[in-house]
C-alpha cells in the first residue's frame, strides 16, 4: 500500500467530470452531488474511471483512494478505506491508499479531523462513491458482453457474468466504464451482505508505525534542510523587546537568527545544533497580559462569578426552586488547565520558494496549515502545498496551525527547506490548553428515587476564538486577500469568543442521559489571557467529570445503589439503559476482591454512550486503578478492533489527567516543563481495559475521544466507595 501524495491533477473537462464528492447528507441519501469542477479531478490520464476526487481506477488495475482525513492514530486510514471498498466490493488491502491534498471535493466544510467524525461523515460519501463506481463498471461490463447489468454480479475486484462464467477485472474495465454516464443513484449493499464492514481488519498503518518507516513529520528530511528551534519568553503572551544573540550566532553550525513575537529563532544545520544555540540567547520582553496573573486567582474569579450567579438566581422569581420536603444535595467541582502532551513534539518543515510554498506538517487541518502560509507569504492557495504525515498524536492541538504559522516565518528567511522543532517544553508550556473551570451542583431526589430538580451553575472560558480564526479565514473565497480573510477571521473569533461564549462547556449538560423533572442549567463564561483551545473529547471531558460525579452524589444521599439508581432514572429501552444493564453485568458490578471498590459513569459524547466501571483500591494516599471495564454503544461498527483500541486509548488519556494532570502558572509562567513534572501513566500503573461493544444497526458514530469522559467520574466515585470522601476537583488527590 503506497501511502505517497498524488500526481498533480490533469485538468480537463469529460462527462465523467459531472460528479463531485462534497456534499454530506446527514441521515442518509445520496450523498454526492452533481458538478463541473474541472479542478476536482486527481486523474492524469482520460481512461482512468474517476467517479470523484476520492477514487481513481486505472487500466492497470490499480485501484487509489485519497484519504482526506488524517491519521493520527485513531483508524481513519484503514476505516475509512473499508466504507469505499465495501460497496466497490474489493478487498479493502487491494487499495492503494494515498492522502489527499488540500482541495474543494474534500472540504466537508473544511479539510479538517477531528469531533470524532470522520467515520460517520464519511459514511453516505464514501459507500456511494464506490457504489457509484462498481454500477459504471459493471455497466461496462454489459455493453461489452451486450446484456443487462441486472444480469451480472461483481467480486472482490472482478464483474462475473454467471451466466457464461465470464470475468472481467476492473483494470480491464477501467476505460470503457470512464465513459459511461454516472447513474443518478445508487443502491447500497444492505447490512447483512458486508463483507468487510463490521469485522476486524488489520489496521493498514500498523506495520509501517511497527517497522518505524512510517513518515511522521519530525521525520522528514530534505535536502539542504536546516533546522529552527525557538528561544522562548517564559511569560505567556509577553512580547520581545530586545535580544542578544551574540553567542548563539557564532556557535558551531549555526547558519541564521529570526526574530518573533515571544521569541528567536535559532537555525542550525541539526536540532543539537539549534536546541544548544538557542539556550544562549537572552531575551528582554515587555510584560504581558499575564504578568500578574496566576491559575489559582483565575479559579478564584471563577468562584466568584459562581457567588454572582447564586445571588441572581435566589432574587429571580423563575428560577427553579428545591421544594422544602425534597432532599437536597449541593457541591462544588472545578477542573484544572491540561496541555495535550502528544509524543511526537510539534513541528513543520518549510520550503519557501518565489513561486510557492511547501509544507511537510503533522496536521489536523491542512487547509488551515494552507492558509495561515498564504497569510504569512502573500501567496495564492494553488501556489501552497500541504503534504500531511502520519500524526505522533493530535488530541485537539493540531488543530490550530500556529506552529506551522511559525515554520513559514522562519522559512521565509532562507532558500532551503527549514524544520521547526518545538521541544517538550515549549510544548507543555506553550498551550492552547484545556481550560480551567468551576461548577456548583445541586440536586434533589423525591421519596422514590427519583430525579427532580438538577442545577448546574458553570464558568469556563471560550474556545471560539483560538478554533475560529483560520477556520473562518480559510472559508473566504480568494476574492479577498489573505490579509482581509485573516481580519475577517480575527473579528470572527472575537465575535464567537464574546456573543457565543464558551459554546464548548456545554457537553452533555443542557440534555440528560437520565429522566429529569427540571433541568436548570446556566453557563456564564469569563474569559481570561490565558490561550485555550480544545482537547481530547473536548467540554466533555470536564462536564462528564462534574455530571457523572454529582450523580454518585445523589444516589448515596438517596441510599441507592449508584449502578441501580443511573438504571432506574434512565428512560426505560432508551440506548443508555441498555449500556448500563450491560455494564452491569459484564463487570460484575458489586461482586470484587477484598480491598478493592468500584465506581461507574456513563456519558454521551459526539453521539456515541460510553459506560465504564472502574475497580479501584487505596492505600494511605495512593490510589491505584486495576481495571476497567467498558461498554461503548457507537452505532453500526466498521472495525471492531479499532473501536477496542479507541475505548482504551481513552480511558489511558482521561486516566493520566485524573490522576496526574494539572498546568499551574505563575506570572504568566506555566510551572510545568516536561514528563518529570507532567506525569503521564506508566505502564506498571496502567488497569486491565475490558471493551465490549453493544450491536447496533444505528448509524457509526464517533469513537476517537467518548471513550475519555466516564473515567475520571468512576475512578472519583470508585475512590469514594473505598474511602468515604467525596473527590470533587481533578487531579484525584487524597
Amino acid at each position: 500500500m503506497a501511502e505517497t501524495d498524488p500526481p498533480a491533477p490533469k485538468h480537463r473537462f469529460t462527462r465523467r467530470r459531472f460528479l463531485l464528492g462534497t456534499v454530506v447528507v446527514a441521515g442518509g441519501g445520496f450523498a454526492l452531488s452533481w458538478a463541473t469542477r474541472e479542478k476536482d479531478s486527481l486523474a492524469i490520464s482520460d481512461d482512468i474511471l474517476e467517479p470523484n476526487a476520492f477514487l481513481q481506477i486505472t487500466p492497470d488495475g490499480q485501484v487509489v483512494f485519497q484519504l482526506d482525513k488524517v491519521e493520527m492514530g485513531q483508524g481513519t486510514m484503514t476505516g475509512l478505506t473499508t466504507l469505499i471498498a465495501e460497496e466497490l466490493d474489493i478487498d479493502p488491502a487491494r487499495l492503494d491508499v494515498r492522502r489527499a491534498p488540500v482541495m474543494g471535493t474534500f472540504r466537508r466544510p473544511q479539510q479538517t479531523t477531528g469531533g470524532s467524525d470522520s467515520i460517520a461523515s464519511s459514511w453516505d460519501i464514501l459507500r456511494e462513491t464506490g457504489a457509484t463506481a462498481r454500477s459504471m463498471l459493471v455497466q461496462a461490463a454489459a455493453d461489452q458482453w451486450g446484456t443487462s447489468a441486472d444480469t451480472l454480479l461483481t467480486d472482490n475486484g472482478t464483474v462475473v457474468n454467471p451466466a457464461t462464467n465470464e470475468s472481467l477485472s476492473y483494470g480491464a474495465l477501467a476505460e470503457a466504464a470512464s465513459r459511461v454516464s454516472p447513474p443518478w443513484s445508487v443502491q447500497l449493499k444492505d447490512p447483512s451482505e458486508f463483507r468487510w464492514i463490521g469485522y476486524d481488519r488489520p489496521r493498514f498503518d500498523a506495520l509501517p508505525k511497527v517497522t518505524g518507516s512510517a513518515d511522521y513529520g519530525i521525520d522528514v528530511q530534505l535536502d539542504g534542510m536546516l533546522t529552527a528551534v525557538v528561544a522562548r519568553i517564559p511569560e505567556m503572551r509577553a512580547k520581545l523587546r530586545e535580544f542578544d544573540a551574540n553567542k548563539a550566532s557564532a556557535m558551531p553550525g549555526v547558519r541564521g537568527i529570526v526574530p518573533l513575537v515571544d521569541g528567536v529563532a535559532v537555525v542550525a544545520e541539526d536540532f543539537w545544533s539549534a536546541s544548544q544555540a538557542a539556550k544562549q540567547v537572552e531575551l528582554r520582553w515587555d510584560p504581558g497580559p499575564l504578568a500578574q496573573l496566576s491559575d489559582e486567582q483565575v479559579l478564584d474569579q471563577q468562584r466568584d462569578v459562581l457567588d454572582e450567579m447564586a445571588v441572581t438566581a435566589a432574587a429571580d422569581d423563575d428560577t427553579v426552586k428545591f421544594a422544602a420536603n425534597d432532599m437536597v444535595v449541593e457541591g462544588e467541582y472545578t477542573t484544572p488547565y491540561l496541555a495535550h502532551a502528544p509524543m511526537e513534539p510539534l513541528n513543520a518543515t518549510v520550503h519557501v520558494r518565489d513561486d510557492g510554498c511547501e509544507i511537510w506538517a503533522p496536521t489536523q487541518s491542512p487547509d488551515g496549515a494552507q492558509e495561515v502560509a498564504c497569510l504569512v507569504t502573500g501567496l495564492t492557495r494553488d501556489r501552497v502545498k500541504v503534504h500531511t504525515t502520519f500524526l505522533g498524536g493530535g488530541f485537539g492541538r493540531r488543530f490550530i496551525n500556529d506552529y506551522v504559522k511559525e515554520a513559514v516565518r522562519i522559512a521565509i528567511e532562507f532558500d532551503v527547506p527549514v524544520k521547526l522543532v518545538w521541544p517538550r517544553e515549549h510544548d507543555i508550556q506553550r498551550g492552547y490548553f484545556r481550560q480551567q473551570t468551576a461548577h456548583r451542583m445541586g440536586g434533589s431526589v423525591d421519596d422514590e428515587g427519583r430525579i427532580e430538580v438538577w442545577r448546574h451553575h458553570e464558568v469556563a472560558a471560550s474556545a471560539a476564538q483560538a478554533m475560529s480564526q483560520e477556520m473562518m479565514a480559510s472559508f473566504l473565497p480568494e476574492i479577498a486577500s489573505a490579509q482581509k480573510r485573516a481580519d475577517f477571521g480575527a473579528w470572527m473569533g472575537e465575535f464567537m469568543a464574546n456573543t457565543v461564549g464558551a459554546f464548548q462547556a456545554m457537553d452533555g449538560t443542557k440534555t440528560s442521559l437520565y429522566e429529569i423533572d427540571t433541568i436548570d442549567f446556566v453557563l456564564e463564561t469569563h474569559n481570561t489571557p490565558v490561550v485555550i483551545g480544545i482537547w481530547r473529547s473536548v467540554g466533555a471531558s470536564y462536564t462528564g467529570f462534574v455530571i457523572e460525579g454529582f450523580m454518585d452524589e445523589l444516589a448515596h444521599a438517596a441510599g441507592a445503589d449508584p449502578m441501580q439508581f443511573r438504571i432506574n432514572n434512565a428512560p426505560q429501552s432508551s440506548r443508555q439503559r441498555t449500556v448500563l444493564e450491560r455494564l452491569r453485568q459484564e463487570a460484575s458490578w458489586g461482586n470484587v476482591l477484598d480491598g478493592r471498590h468500584q465506581g461507574v459513569a456513563i456519558f454521551k459524547a459526539f453521539d456515541t454512550y460510553v459506560g465504564q466501571v472502574a475497580e479501584v483500591s487505596v492505600e494511605g494516599s495512593h490510589i491505584r486503578v486495576h481495571k476497567v471495564t467498558c461498554v461503548v454503544d457507537c452505532g453500526q461498527v466498521v472495525n471492531p478492533d479499532i473501536v477496542r483500541a479507541q475505548m482504551q486509548s481513552g480511558v489511558i488519556f482521561g486516566l493520566t489527567a485524573a490522576l496526574h494532570g494539572e498546568i499551574n502558572f505563575h506570572r504568566g509562567q506555566v510551572r510545568q516543563s516536561n514528563f518529570h513534572d507532567y506525569r503521564m501513566l506508566r505502564l506498571a500503573d496502567s488497569p486491565e481495559v475490558e471493551v465490549h461493544i453493544i450491536e447496533s444497526s444505528e448509524r457509526p458514530t464517533g469513537v476517537g475521544e467518548p471513550g475519555t469522559p466516564p473515567i475520571a467520574p468512576a475512578v472519583a466515585n470508585a475512590v469514594f466507595s473505598a474511602t468515604g470522601r467525596r473527590l470533587r476537583s481533578l487531579p484525584l488527590k487524597l
